[in-house]
């Protein structure tokens, strides 16, 4: 869990940013932020564990790479003696550490509002992933291997076989098992080239402005490296084509006009792709809403990566178990979808653009 308000506060002394300390709007499902200031003058956030404190490293050089081509982003504030993090055991028990970010003024976006909003959205996409294009800069945390969708398949039969005598076992043994029917049933492209990518470009992680019109920039940065186009922008689709958002099953919706206008939005901007990598994107949707599902139904029984909200869903698991069951509803119904965003993808408006 998050460190406490309290906890922030008195971290947030250790840099030469004034001002009262307060959550954000949003917590998000892994790092724990606060704003710093009236207005902001800083963003401060707890880093989960899962990732390594020197990812610090690999952000900055990333943000010096996209201010170079042009590109606004939020950029770390070194402590008032000049590091980059902290780590959390030097505050207090547990792991972790702290870091300070700018803050880039705008709105956050929590669904796709007008076509126009996915347009800009994946025009920005696009413009990111052009400024990466070709970059080689050394590595210094490890590599997350997040979408190696068949080893998520692997790490949820692995919970499932322990975890039986679990309180929710035959509720996510139902999902687990349509979740693994319809991997073996689907055509995804894998294997494809890696680029450097974002890694979780759910629709809050990019900052609109005020007119909630132009996308800004890129945040949390977190999950930055080496993987698949596919994974990339399946991910993106899985969070924008459903603006239901992740926890009604009942209501998720595959929005083919939305995925039709980013589709046009990124292939503007976006660096030359091969016709593997373009061809690999109409089934993307469903590798990554299946991949998810697998990782919830998953977390459903260990509890040990995702928040779940205790105020909603009290019993420990049951909040992952319905974002599960929401994923593989839209996995089907992207998977019926898959003719159309290969039509869409080929189009006349996209086909010929950006092609290596």
């Amino acid at each position: 869990m998050p460190p406490t308000l309290e906890r922030a506060r008195q971290v947030a002394s250790l840099w030469n940013v004034a001002g009262a300390v307060r959550p954000v709007g949003d917590p998000g499902l892994i790092n724990g932020t606060w704003c710093v200031g009236e207005p902001v003058a800083g963003i401060l956030q707890w880093v989960n564990p899962v990732f390594a404190a020197e990812v610090q490293l690999d952000i900055q050089l990333l943000t010096d790479r996209l201010k170079a081509c042009g590109l606004e982003t939020p950029s770390l504030i070194p402590t008032a003696n000049g590091r980059l993090w902290v780590p959390h055991a030097e505050v207090g028990e547990g792991e972790g550490c702290w870091r300070m970010l700018s803050f880039v003024e705008g709105t956050t976006v929590h669904r796709i509002e007008n076509l126009d909003q996915a347009h800009a959205g994946a025009d920005l996409v696009g413009r990111f992933h052009a400024a990466l294009d070709g970059w080689n800069a050394p590595r210094h945390a490890p590599v997350r291997r997040i979408h190696d969708t068949s080893a998520r398949m692997t790490e949820l039969r692995d919970a499932l076989s322990a975890s039986t005598d679990h309180a929710l076992f035959s509720d996510v043994e139902s999902i687990a098992v349509a979740v693994l029917e319809e991997w073996s049933k689907t055509s995804a492209v894998m294997g494809l080239p890696e680029r450097i990518c974002h890694g979780d470009l759910k629709i809050s992680n990019l900052r609109f402005d005020a007119d909630r019109r132009r996308a800004v920039c890129l945040l949390d940065l977190d999950t930055i490296g080496p993987m698949e186009l596919a994974c990339e922008l399946g991910d993106m689709w899985r969070s924008w084509c459903n603006p239901a958002g992740e926890d009604d099953p009942a209501a998720v919706v595959f929005d083919l006009a939305i995925f039709e206008a980013s589709a046009e939005g990124f292939l503007s901007t976006a660096p030359a792709l091969s016709t593997h990598e373009r061809g690999a994107l109409a089934t993307a949707p469903v590798r990554i809403c299946l991949e998810l599902a697998a990782r919830f139904a998953r977390d459903a029984l260990l509890n040990s990566y995702f928040r779940e909200d205790r105020e909603r869903y009290p019993q420990p698991g049951q909040h992952n178990l319905r974002r599960a069951q929401a994923q593989l509803n839209l996995a089907r119904l992207a998977a019926q979808r898959i003719p159309d965003c290969a039509r869409i993808l080929g189009g006349s408006r996209v086909a010929g653009r950006h092609l290596g």
